[in-house]
C-alpha cells in the first residue's frame, strides 16, 4: 500500500458539502480529503450519503452548499465532463456502459480518437488491447459487443475505460462485488500499481475485510454527514468501524442454524442442464432448507437458478415443485407454482425503477388485489407498505419511487415482493450485493425467518462464509457441473475454494 507524504497538501479536498433532495437531505456537511498515491476507503451504510457524494465529486450532481479544492484550487464541476477533463474518473457500481457497443467503443467512449472527424477504429483496438492487458485480462476482444461479456468482464471493461483518460484520481464503487477472489487480488494489483505512480483511489466498499488489506486512511459517513476521518485503514479495528457506521455494535454473525429440516422435497431439479452453460445439475430442497451454489463468476451459479425459475428455457431435465413438473422457460409458471427469484442485477432484472415501491412489491401478487379487472389501489398500497415496514425499508415512504433508494433498501423492496407473495421456494442470487452489514444481518435473519416457515431457499453467493453460514447444504458447482456437496457444517471456506478453484473430486 501506498502512503500520502507527510505534509503534502490533499489532492482533493471536499468541505462542508450539502446536497438536499425533495424531501431528503442526502449531504449535511460532509468533509472529505484524499492524498495523492493513496487508497482513502469511504464506507458507510447504504443511504449513509457515498452514492450521492461521488455523484457531486464526479460532476453528476451540484451541491447546494460547501466548497470542492482540486491541487489547492477552488473548483466547480458543472457537469460529468469537467470533472473528466480535470482528471476525476469513476466507475460506478451500477456500469455506465453501452451494451450496444464493443468493448473497446465503451472503453473510449466520450474521448475517441479521431482524426479529421473519422475514427481510427485499429488504434482503439490496440490501445484497448493494451488497457485489458494490464488489468491482467488480455483474454478480452477489443471488438467484442459488451453486452455478450459476464458481468465480472464488463466490470473490467469499466475499469479500463477510467484508466483510458489518465486519471489522477480514480473513485471505485463496489469493484469487486462481481469478482471471484483471484480477480479481487488482480484487482488490487492494478490499485497498488496506480497508487505507485500517484493516482489516488478513492474506495468503497462493503466488504470490511478488503479495507484492511488495500486502505490507507478510512472516512465514515452516517445518516449524510462525517462521523470519522483519517483513520488508518490497517489498524482500526472492524468492531470500532462498525459502530461508526451504525451507531451501535452488531456481532457479524448468522443467525443459529435449525435442525436439519425433513419430509418430502418440495423442489427437485432432476438432470437440468442448458447447451453451453451446464450439465447435468440434480438436486431437491425440503421446506425449511437453505440450499446453498458456491462457484466462481462464471462457474453457471446464476444460469442454473433463471432456469430453475424458467427465465433461460432448459435444453434437458426437469424442474418440480410439490410433486409437479413445470413447464420449461416459463416464468409465469413458476410463479404460479409458488417460486420466487432475486436476481443477481436487481436494477435491471427485478425492479421498475420509474415505479413507486408498492408497486415493485405487488407486482407477482396483483391479482389479489384485482375485481373486475381492476386493481383495488388502497389494498395494493396498504399491504405492501405492511411488508416493507417489516423489513424496515428506508426512507418508509411505498409511493417513493424505488430508484431513489439506495442499493440495500433496494434489494429489501425485491425481498419484500416474495415475503408478500408467501411463496414456496425462493431463488436468492447474491442477496447481499452491495448491502452494508446493518442491513446484512437483517436479510440474514430473514431468510433465516422465511426457512422457519417451512420457504424452501436455494442460495448464491460469491461469498463463502456467507453460503457456509446459511446453507444447510452445499453444491459445489465447477464449469457448469456439481462437482460435490455436502452439508454445510462438514465444509470450511478453504475446502470449498479448493473445490471450485482447482476442481477436485471426492
Amino acid at each position: 500500500m501506498a502512503s500520502p507524504e507527510r505534509g503534502a497538501p490533499p489532492l482533493l479536498q471536499m468541505h462542508g458539502i450539502v446536497k438536499q433532495f425533495p424531501g431528503v437531505r442526502a449531504l449535511d456537511g460532509v468533509d472529505l480529503d484524499v492524498a495523492a498515491g493513496e487508497v482513502h476507503c469511504l464506507l458507510g451504510q447504504n443511504g449513509a450519503g457515498k452514492s450521492t457524494l461521488i455523484k457531486v465529486l464526479a460532476g453528476a450532481h451540484r451541491p447546494d452548499a460547501g466548497e470542492i479544492r482540486w491541487d489547492g484550487r477552488p473548483v466547480t464541476f458543472g457537469s460529468p465532463h469537467a470533472a473528466d477533463v480535470t482528471g476525476i474518473a469513476t466507475i460506478y457500481q451500477e456500469l455506465d456502459l453501452v451494451p450496444g457497443l464493443s468493448v473497446a467503443e465503451n472503453v473510449f467512449l466520450g474521448h475517441e480518437r479521431a482524426r479529421l472527424g473519422f475514427t481510427r477504429p485499429r488504434e482503439l483496438d490496440d490501445e484497448t488491447r493494451a488497457l485489458l492487458r494490464r488489468l491482467g485480462h488480455p483474454e478480452i476482444p477489443p471488438g467484442r459487443e459488451l453486452g455478450r461479456l459476464s458481468a465480472a468482464g464488463q466490470q473490467v471493461v469499466s475499469m479500463a475505460r477510467a484508466l483510458s483518460r489518465d486519471a489522477r484520481l480514480i473513485v471505485m464503487d463496489e469493484p469487486s462485488a462481481v469478482l471471484d477472489p483471484e480477480e479481487v487480488d488482480n484487482l488490487f494489483r492494478v490499485v497498488r500499481e496506480l497508487t505507485a505512480e500517484g493516482v489516488a483511489v478513492v474506495y468503497i466498499s462493503h466488504r470490511l475485510e478488503e479495507i484492511r488489506r488495500i486502505g490507507d486512511r478510512v472516512t465514515v459517513l452516517k445518516d449524510g454527514r462525517t462521523v470519522a476521518r483519517g483513520l488508518p485503514a490497517p489498524s482500526t479495528p472492524t468492531a470500532e468501524v462498525i459502530r461508526l457506521m451504525t451507531g451501535r455494535t452488531i456481532e457479524y454473525v448468522f443467525p443459529p442454524r435449525p435442525a436439519v429440516p425433513t419430509g418430502d422435497p418440495v423442489l427437485e431439479v432432476d438432470g437440468l442442464g442448458r447447451r453451453g452453460e451446464f450439465a447435468d445439475v440434480s438436486f431437491s430442497v425440503r421446506p425449511g432448507e437453505v440450499v446453498g451454489l458456491a462457484g466462481l463468476v462464471g462457474s453457471g451459479r446464476s444460469e442454473i437458478l433463471e432456469t430453475v425459475y424458467g427465465a433461460r428455457k432448459a435444453t434437458s431435465g426437469s424442474v418440480w415443485v410439490q410433486g409437479r413438473a413445470l413447464r420449461a422457460g416459463s416464468v409465469r409458471a413458476a410463479v404460479r407454482a409458488g417460486m420466487g427469484l432475486a436476481p443477481e442485477e436487481r436494477k435491471s432484472q427485478g425492479l421498475l425503477l420509474a415505479e413507486p415501491v408498492y408497486r415493485n412489491v405487488s407486482l407477482p401478487s396483483l391479482s389479489r388485489f384485482a375485481r373486475a379487472g381492476f386493481v383495488r389501489g388502497g389494498a395494493e398500497l396498504a399491504a405492501a407498505a405492511a411488508v416493507i415496514a417489516q423489513l424496515d425499508v428506508r426512507p418508509a415512504d411505498p409511493t417513493r419511487p424505488v430508484r431513489t433508494l439506495s442499493g440495500g433498501n433496494q434489494q429489501k423492496v425485491v425481498l419484500a415482493r416474495w415475503l408478500l407473495e408467501e411463496c414456496r421456494v425462493l431463488l436468492l442470487d447474491e442477496p447481499t450485493r452491495g448491502v452494508d452489514v446493518g442491513a446484512r444481518s437483517e436479510i440474514y435473519g430473514l431468510i433465516r425467518r422465511l426457512s422457519g416457515q417451512g420457504v424452501a431457499v436455494v442460495l448464491v453467493s460469491s461469498e463463502m462464509p456467507e453460503v457456509l453460514g446459511l446453507a444447510d447444504r452445499v453444491l459445489v458447482v465447477r464449469e457448469g457441473r456439481v462437482v460435490y456437496q455436502a452439508p454445510a457444517e462438514e465444509l470450511d471456506e478453504e475446502r470449498v475454494l479448493d473445490l471450485v478453484m482447482e476442481g477436485s473430486r471426492v
